[in-house]
């Protein structure tokens, strides 16, 4: 999406990067022509990146499932060829 030069003074003016609207438009709620990350909204997205961490560091995380049932879960530890 390209930014328009309004949008670039506002973004500068008021310590907003690139990074933060991507994740407003990649995560944010549509309501009307607007898109919302509220404080609530993105305190839950914190709490899924920090059990996301703990993922990153096991290396990945598996999980088998058949269905509806989960049957069993291990770390990642890359693809047999």
């Amino acid at each position: 999406m390209d930014k328009t030069t309004h949008i670039r003074q506002r973004m500068s003016q008021r310590g907003i990067s690139s990074d933060m609207l991507d994740l407003v438009i990649g995560y944010g709620e549509a309501e009307g022509d607007k898109i919302v990350l509220s404080r609530k909204h993105s305190a839950r997205l914190l709490a899924a990146a920090r059990t996301l961490n703990k993922i990153v560091d096991k290396g990945g995380l598996v999980v088998v499932a058949d269905g509806e049932a989960q049957i069993t879960a291990y770390n990642y530890t890359g693809r047999k060829h």
